[in-house]
C-alpha cells in the first residue's frame, strides 16, 4: 500500500515520507516538483527608458529571475486559456510596472518597487535587487508575467531544491522540496502528485492507442 507522511514543513521547505512508492515513480515526483509545476514569472519586458548602467536585455533578465507568489486557482497557463491569445488576457497575464522617477543621489532599485495590477501576483521578497542607479538615471518599465514551467526556463522553477533519499528501512524514501516562495511547499507537493498521475494517464491513453 502506498502512503505519502509529511514529517516536516515550515514556509520554505517539506519533507514527506514516500512508502511502498516505485522509484521512478518517486523520482518522476521530484522532477515534476523542481521544474515541473507551473508559477508565475515576468516573461516580456517594454524598456520606456532606461538610462542605468544596465543595458536593456541586462535589466529584462534581471526582472525574468524576480520569484513571483503565483495563485494557480485563479489563473490559466497560456495554452490552455480560453482566450486563444499571443498577447494574453487577465485570467493568463498580470502586468507589473516600475517607474523610478528621478533623483539626485546614488540609490538601489529593489522588488518593492514594481507594483503589480493584482495583488496575488507580486515579488515574493521586497528586498530583491534590480540595479543601482547614480544620480540622474532612471528606469521606467512595463512587465508582463505568465504561468510557465522550469522545463521551458530556470526562472519557472517552482523549488530551488528537491531531491531523494532512502531510509534504512526498505521500500521507504524521503523527499525534501525547498520552495522559491512562488508557492508554498505543500503546494508544490499536491501539484507535483496531480502533474504526475496526469502524465501517467495520458501515457496510458498513448499506450492503448497504439495497442488498437
Amino acid at each position: 500500500m502506498s502512503s505519502l507522511e509529511v514529517i516536516s514543513k515550515d514556509n520554505q521547505k517539506i519533507a514527506v515520507k514516500l512508502k511502498g512508492v516505485p522509484l521512478q515513480y518517486a523520482n518522476a515526483l521530484r522532477r515534476v516538483c523542481l521544474n515541473g509545476v507551473p508559477v508565475f514569472a515576468i516573461d516580456t519586458v517594454d524598456i520606456l527608458e532606461n538610462s542605468s548602467v544596465l543595458p536593456d536585455e541586462g535589466l529584462a533578465h534581471r526582472l525574468g529571475l524576480i520569484p513571483l507568489k503565483t495563485d494557480l486557482s485563479r489563473f490559466n497557463e497560456p495554452s490552455k486559456c480560453d482566450c486563444k491569445s499571443e498577447t494574453g488576457c487577465t485570467n493568463c497575464r498580470v502586468m507589473l510596472v516600475l517607474d523610478s522617477g528621478d533623483s539626485d543621489v546614488t540609490r538601489s532599485i529593489l522588488s518593492n518597487e514594481l507594483s503589480s495590477e493584482d495583488e496575488s501576483v507580486k515579488p515574493v521578497s521586497d528586498k530583491i535587487p534590480i540595479v543601482q542607479l547614480a544620480p540622474g538615471q532612471r528606469i521606467k518599465v512595463e512587465c508582463y508575467a505568465r504561468l510557465g514551467r522550469g522545463t521551458e526556463h530556470a526562472k519557472w522553477n517552482s523549488a530551488n531544491i528537491s531531491t531523494i533519499v532512502d531510509t534504512d528501512k526498505e521500500d521507504e524514501k524521503i523527499l525534501t522540496v525547498e520552495s522559491t516562495g512562488s508557492l508554498n511547499p505543500e503546494q508544490i507537493i499536491l501539484a507535483g502528485v496531480d502533474e504526475v498521475s496526469s502524465k501517467l494517464g495520458q501515457f496510458k491513453e498513448t499506450i492503448d492507442q497504439i495497442q488498437e
